[in-house]
């Protein structure tokens, strides 16, 4: 890597320099580990482990230091990770530490923890729950309990982060409702030692307004440290004494903080504080509306049509059953003399015939016809006896056929077949046909 030069410095200023950050980084390293080593003690909060380290912080109510302990010294001093929780009270030995970082790696200051000791529970974890009793004990936690929320109401107080994620949750819960009203918002901070005057202050804000109907708390998740402002005693006062009902949205499902035992409504996330502020989904409620709109118009039209076609029908009902019935009674009359004129023309007509064969069998019976007939059958039978071929074979003829019963009837044609059959009076026999020859050829 080849060595920048040096710039010049800021000009007019008595400062030396400018020297290397890195030189500098390892210079500030060096001077942090000649501190004294010393124990401290205080509850951790957002505890976590890597391969290599565990990390946390250490806070008590006037600051906080972050601190890492190589994962090796953690488990052998017969730790577990899930021994740690948010809250633990412990004494931890070692001396302040400060990694340069790199040009790929950011600078990091935690206070290299040597040996760790638990001392017992923590001490704000230990005021939040006697605060949490002291509230209780005081009936502060129904007091918000008793306010009805409003079905449908016409404006909304929203306190939360200005730049925060739980304001658009909110807006698209609210827009997934169909809630078309007024939202009024009180920004404040919601993570630092000054969160909760602020809190505070824009909800007396908001429940001045008198057109404000109920009011939502709105964070997003964080570390418990991160939501202590919402345990804030003067907060959870001022909630329970506030005319409106508040519905709190503070931190994950898992996170619970005295805010959300004083609010009338506690939600798990600021989409569903925005539903629960609209218990009446207006969207649906208007397409509920709609249908049962439709519903009742179209009742109606098919009542009124229904009855007036059932009075009309009423109104007909005797011109037509008269009608009906001399339209019946015509038409079986029409059947009735139809029927009885084909009857009569079938009965004539089957006579006729009838006279007709019988008077052509008299008449066929006898007379000269007769004779006539007979002797022209006598003609006939002589005829027919005359051209039978087997009275031909009777008289020393034979007849040739081919062997399928086709007749032969020259030499040119038995010539081509070689083998044929002859027919004789007593018999048939087979023959070959070689030496017949053409007349016309000559002998």
């Amino acid at each position: 890597m080849s060595v920048q030069p040096r710039p010049d410095g800021i000009a007019g200023s008595s400062l030396a320099g400018p020297f290397p950050v890195g030189a500098y980084a390892e210079k500030l390293r060096d001077e942090l580990r000649k501190r004294a080593r010393v124990q401290l003690f205080g509850e951790v909060w957002n505890f976590r482990a890597s391969k290599a380290k565990v990390y946390f912080e250490l806070r008590d109510g006037d600051g906080a230091v972050p601190c890492s302990m190589w994962r090796n010294d953690f488990e052998r001093l017969g730790f577990a990770t899930t021994t740690f929780t948010d809250g633990a009270r412990v004494v931890a030995a070692g001396g302040p530490g400060y990694y340069p970082g790199s040009r790929t790696s950011s600078p990091s200051f935690s206070f290299d923890v040597t040996g760790l000791r638990i001392a017992g529970e923590g001490d704000l974890l230990a005021q939040m729950e006697a605060l949490r009793r002291a509230l209780g004990a005081e009936g502060l936690f129904a007091a918000q309990k008793a306010l009805a929320l409003p079905e449908l109401p016409r404006c909304i107080g929203v306190v939360t982060g200005e730049g925060g994620k739980a304001r658009d949750d909110v807006l698209a819960g609210l827009r997934r409702r169909g809630w078309a009203g007024r939202l009024v918002w009180a920004f404040a901070p919601v993570q630092d030692r000054h969160a909760a005057p602020r809190i505070t202050q824009a909800l007396q804000d908001l429940a001045a307004i008198e057109e404000v109907e109920v009011v939502i708390v709105a964070r997003g998740g964080g570390s418990l440290a991160d939501l202590f402002a919402f345990c804030d005693e003067t907060l959870c006062r001022t909630v329970a004494m506030l005319r409106v009902p508040v519905i709190a949205s503070v931190g994950h499902h898992t996170d619970r903080t005295l805010i959300d035992d004083v609010a009338a409504v506690s939600c798990s996330t600021p989409t569903h504080a925005a539903e629960s502020a609209v218990p009446c989904h207006p969207l649906e409620a208007r397409q509920a509306l709609a249908r049962c709109a439709a519903a009742l118009e179209a009742h109606g039209r098919r009542a009124v049509v229904g009855r007036a076609r059932h009075l009309a029908a009423l109104s007909r009902a005797p011109a037509q059953a008269i009608e009906r019935h001399r339209v019946a009674l015509r038409q079986r009359l029409r059947e009735l003399r139809a029927s009885a004129r084909r009857r009569l023309d079938d009965d004539a007509e089957r006579a006729g015939r009838r006279a007709l064969a019988l008077s052509r069998k008299a008449a066929a019976a006898g007379g000269p016809e007769d004779r006539a007939r007979r002797t022209a059958l006598e003609s006939l039978a002589s005829a027919l006896a005359a051209h039978d071929p087997e009275r031909t074979v009777a008289r020393g003829y034979a007849i040739v056929d081919d062997g399928a019963g086709g007749i032969v009837t020259s030499a040119v044609q038995a010539r081509e077949l070689g083998d044929v059959r002859l027919f004789f009076a007593d018999g048939d026999v087979g023959a070959h046909v070689e030496d017949i020859k053409n007349p016309e050829e000559g002998a």
